[in-house]
């Protein structure tokens, strides 16, 4: 009988050995010892049509002693040739297990990690090229049939493997990563792979077995992404051997509840928190605060967002857990957004950076995701110590920050050499007065508003997974605030407001002391 039939059966054999291992190393391994012994036992085997039971009856006896053997034990390491066996050769046999050899390190090369490189590393074929030693033109090629050849030699790919999730993610909380040579949290975890299982372990615990199959690679592949994770604080395990992303991953769900529910429940108040408003923003005006040149429409937005957080932090009840310190000292949480854009989830983008510790008493925050606005992104700290410079002499001696100020359109240079800043400012009187009338206005409104964000929040805290109950909280305690948007996505509408100058920002400079 023709030994060479054993070679149609290589590629099943390694994807067998994958399902029935965890590592690189023991699949190969395993796949080795199945594949020489059928080679050794060849000779024995009576009729060729009973070759495929024959050899997975091998296969099965190999694997129980393999285990058995092995126990626990667990080694992850990579290798591109295969340099021990594991019998003794024998000179006839030489030769089809150097075939054997190669064959396998070239599945592990090519055909399986050259999907890995550029599906889930995000390579390009270039890098790809480099990093394996082929020329790019083969790596094009290759990767057209790699799909196609990974389910074939893995047996673990269904309809999800490859459809890639894409997540962003970010930070919230406290850190300062500007200058410091503490990398940005996101970074460790950008991969596609590791947030293809932050989205399958997000609304349920999963096995690494488990996300071996929706994930279409070997474990040896998800074991190396989860410890990253675990070490990035980004999963936990919640029970022995099951994983679940620890922290939210925003999708439409979320923004259809708010787009059935937020403008429903705020209607029988929308006309008297419109009232109270306008009603701030005429007393407003008469406060002799740097406006910077600001129309009074957009100004009417400034007044809205600036009343709506004090009495957000003055009123609201709804707890707001502290942030724990993670891995690189600072107080944070990930928080990642994989929506669509086709619905509105209710959440205003809040930036604020302090010159605490600096030389000066200034903060700024900007304020985003509101109708009407364009996005701006808060100051360094040294750029607040510049405006606050300006505003209260003048001049700077800074004159690097300024000029990279001016860049970023936070300052602008005029003709006749006077600095103007483009953010509206209030200092400490000032801001107070602000706040007298707020509360003033808005008070009286608290108790049935109060009522209505608990009402809300009662149903939108069902749509978090439980363990994430803390960050749920975070999310619905902002909805106090957040509640400001969809007052303002009326007023536009029913045209109570005017619309805001085309590019016009939203953010403010204050006084703390």
């Amino acid at each position: 009988m023709d030994m060479s039939i054993i070679e149609n059966y290589i590629e099943k054999v390694y994807g067998y050995a994958v399902n029935n291992t965890f590592t690189r190393a023991e699949s190969d391994e395993l796949s080795q010892e199945i594949l020489f012994t059928a080679v050794r036992e060849f000779s024995k085997l009576q009729n060729v049509c009973s070759f495929e039971p024959w050899l997975w009856g091998i296969a099965k006896n190999v694997t129980r002693t393999y285990k058995r053997n092995k126990g626990k034990e667990r080694e992850i390491y990579s290798y591109d040739v295969l340099d021990t066996l594991l019998y003794e050769e024998t000179e006839e046999d030489d030769e089809i297990y150097d075939f054997l050899r190669r064959k396998i390190a070239m599945l592990s090369a090519i055909y399986r990690d050259i999907i890995i490189f550029y599906y889930y590393d995000n390579l390009s074929t270039k890098q790809i090229s480099k990093r394996l030693g082929i020329p790019e033109g083969t790596v094009t090629w290759r990767l057209s049939e790699a799909r196609k050849k990974i389910k074939k030699e893995c047996n673990t790919m269904n309809e999800t493997a490859l459809r890639l999730k894409k997540i962003s993610i970010n930070i919230y909380g406290n850190g300062n990563y500007n200058g410091r040579s503490i990398l940005f949290p996101s970074v460790f975890i950008d991969d596609s792979l590791l947030q293809n299982i932050l989205y399958y372990c997000y609304d349920t615990a999963m096995t690494i077995e488990e996300l071996t199959k929706f994930c279409g690679v070997p474990a040896y592949y998800i074991e190396e992404r989860i410890d990253n994770l675990l070490k990035r604080e980004a999963i936990i395990e919640q029970v022995k051997g099951k994983y679940r992303t620890d922290f939210i991953l925003w999708s439409d769900k979320y923004g259809i509840y708010c787009e059935e529910n937020a403008e429903k429940v705020l209607m029988p108040i929308m006309d008297r928190l419109i009232m109270a408003l306008d009603k701030i923003a005429l007393d407003a005006d008469k406060i002799d605060f740097y406006k910077a040149e600001k129309r009074n429409q957009d100004l009417w937005y400034l007044y809205g967002i600036m009343a709506f957080s004090f009495i957000s932090k003055k009123y609201c009840e709804l707890p707001y857990p502290q942030f724990k310190v993670k891995y690189d000292g600072n107080a944070w949480c990930y928080l990642g957004n994989m929506e669509t854009g086709k619905h509105h989830r209710i959440g205003i983008g809040i930036q604020h950076s302090a010159t605490l510790g600096s030389r000066g008493g200034c903060s700024h925050t900007a304020y985003n995701n509101i109708s009407g606005i364009s996005f701006r992104q808060m100051m360094y700290d040294n750029y607040i110590n510049i405006c606050e410079d300006i505003l209260y002499d003048g001049k700077t001696e800074d004159i690097d920050s300024l000029a990279n100020a001016i860049k970023d359109g936070y300052i602008v240079k005029r003709e006749d050499g006077t600095l103007f800043i483009t953010t509206p400012a209030f200092n400490f009187e000032q801001k107070k007065a602000f706040e007298e009338l707020a509360d003033k206005y808005l008070a009286p409104l608290i108790p049935e508003y109060s009522n209505i964000i608990n009402k809300f929040v009662s149903g939108y805290k069902r749509l978090f997974p439980k363990h994430l109950e803390e960050d749920a909280d975070r999310m619905c305690q902002s909805m106090f605030l957040s509640m400001f948007s969809v007052v303002v996505d009326y007023a536009q509408r029913t045209e109570k407001i005017a619309i805001p100058t085309k590019g016009s920002f939203l953010d403010v400079i204050i006084q703390f002391k």
